[in-house]
């Protein structure tokens, strides 16, 4: 079955087209993209509504909120953070949604873990929401993941949802790999052999299932996992990434208009060590250090990384990763020397048409900002409702809208209005999620069942939580070889979109194939 998926991943134009324009103009400018401020939108629009500021022409629409009941009896759990989208059957898009929660205001009360809980004492989970592909209207939501710590980030794979936890608690500290295709909980996949350290995101080279993986800390390494072949994609070896001829480099001293730096990397000899010690592994063996990675998402042309703290006054570089089979490059291309323009990046992703867009978790406000190709920076929206970060930014396989979280509100967003044609609307990605199907319409505004640009009432969905008393996962979990599935029999292709004769019971194998390779938590 799972062979079946590897000729679908050279079916891609979206990010080709995106991530080509990006790079290209990197070359033609030397490298040197200049940090300015544009107003490629416009200038953002207060909301009267104290919600979210957007540019003139875009609107959005609440899906949902902290402590709303979802379909399945469950209800909307409080902090959300990262996501991405998937295509569904019968013109319906998929949005995968993590929640970074710890030990409460879960999808139920403290006590009452159903049996699937990887861990029944904490309330980390996922959530999916299902959306109408042309007004994205909400259809249903669901609870899919439950019992983990602190999902952060993650990203889109050809296998589904992954999804990271950004822990180091005991038994905790995993990648899971989600099916978006289930409407009800199910038993947890955690995949070991990605490693076990303070996970924030991850992307998938859909060329050669070529893993890459973040970390959240200020002495974190950039991990790559290889599989073995595409038929045990989920079987292989973690590695991290070195500057050659460096030993234990720090790449937040790298600068924009460096030329790139040359990378190899080195072998984790124990990915899931019962200590924090996967990073340490890697530095014994000269691997370089980023400062808080975060935010990671693949093009064709490279794949863009993030370091939160990095940069000359610590508020956050990009990075851009060429890898190869005989090596790589790493560079960067934008780093903040003001906070005015660029504050703390975090979850990114890349557009159809060629920007860069991600959320920042700073002090300056907090926005969702994005990154042209010639380097400039623009504001795109800013949360007026707190001060609490944005996150999760994805767009719909169309690219037609995009999706964003305001955590501390505990609200999920979409935002339709104006955004640029995706210049060959063909193949979809993979990366994040963030696609260019055909066949999806929309004429770009909000009006639907739920008012536009609805606001509500929500609970404000944060809290203080302590890990005492949080430990490893209990119980034995076993693949459901094939979810039950309410859309329809969907397939997951490894672009993103729904492929004929891969039915959803290739992404119930991968999940299998992880939890057959658990080796905390059911033994």
């Amino acid at each position: 079955m799972l062979t079946a998926l590897a000729p679908n991943l050279r079916r891609r134009s979206f990010l080709t087209i995106g991530g080509a324009a990006f790079a290209t103009l990197l070359v033609q400018l030397g490298r040197r993209p200049r940090l300015a401020k544009a107003a490629t939108y416009g200038e953002l629009i207060p909301d009267p509504e104290g919600i979210l500021d957007l540019p003139a022409g875009f609107s959005y629409r609440i899906l949902d909120s902290f402590g709303e009941a979802m379909d399945d009896g469950y209800r909307v759990p409080a902090l959300p953070d990262g996501m991405a989208t998937f295509s569904g059957p019968d013109d319906t898009v998929i949005l995968m949604r993590n929640h970074e929660l710890l030990v409460g205001d879960g999808p139920y009360e403290f006590g009452e873990a159903p049996p699937q809980a990887f861990d029944p004492l904490a309330m980390g989970c996922v959530t999916r929401v299902v959306l109408d592909g042309s007004t994205f209207e909400r259809i249903s939501s669901n609870l899919v993941l439950c019992g983990t710590l602190s999902n952060c980030a993650g990203g889109w794979s050809p296998w589904g949802w992954l999804s990271c936890e950004e822990s180091q608690a005991p038994g905790h500290g995993y990648v899971f790999v989600c099916d978006p295709f289930v409407s009800e909980v199910q038993d947890p996949a955690p995949v070991p052999a990605f490693g076990r350290y303070k996970h924030e995101a991850a992307c998938v080279n859909t060329e050669t299932g070529v893993v890459y993986l973040t970390e959240d800390l200020e002495d974190s390494c950039l991990y790559r996992f290889v599989p073995e072949d595409w038929e045990e994609p989920l079987l292989g070896r973690l590695q991290a990434l070195r500057i050659v001829g460096e030993e234990v480099a720090e790449t937040t001293a790298m600068e924009v208009g460096q030329a790139p730096v040359a990378i190899d990397w080195v072998d984790i000899d124990d990915p899931d060590p019962e200590g924090d010690t996967v990073r340490l592994q890697a530095q014994a063996k000269g691997a370089a250090i980023f400062v808080r990675g975060e935010g990671i998402t693949f093009t064709p042309e490279g794949i863009y990384a993030v370091a939160t703290t990095g940069g000359p006054v610590g508020k956050g570089q990009i990075f851009r990763l060429v890898d190869g089979e005989e090596g790589g490059t790493l560079e960067v291309v934008a780093a903040s020397e003001d906070p005015e323009l660029l504050d703390m990046p975090d979850n990114i992703t890349m557009s159809p048409w060629g920007e860069l867009f991600f959320c920042e978790d700073g002090s300056n406000g907090n926005y969702l900002r994005g990154l042209t190709p010639d380097g400039e920076l623009f504001e795109f929206a800013r949360n007026a409702a707190s001060d609490g970060e944005l996150a999760g930014v994805c767009l719909s396989p169309d690219g037609k809208a995009l999706f964003v979280n305001l955590q501390k509100e505990g609200m999920t967003l979409v935002i339709t209005g104006p955004f640029p044609e995706a210049p060959d609307p063909g193949e979809t990605s993979g990366g994040d999620g963030s696609t260019s199907d055909s066949g999806s319409t929309s004429d770009g505004g909000t009006d639907g069942a739920t008012g536009g640009e609805t606001t509500g009432d929500s609970s404000d969905g944060s809290t203080d939580q302590e890990t005492e008393g949080v430990g490893g996962s209990t119980g034995d979990a076993t693949a459901s070889g094939g979810a039950d599935d309410d859309e329809g029999g969907c397939a997951c292709s490894t672009d993103g979109s729904a492929a004929d004769g891969v039915g959803a019971a290739v992404v119930a194998g991968v999940v299998g194939l992880a939890l057959k390779d658990r080796r905390r938590g059911g033994e």
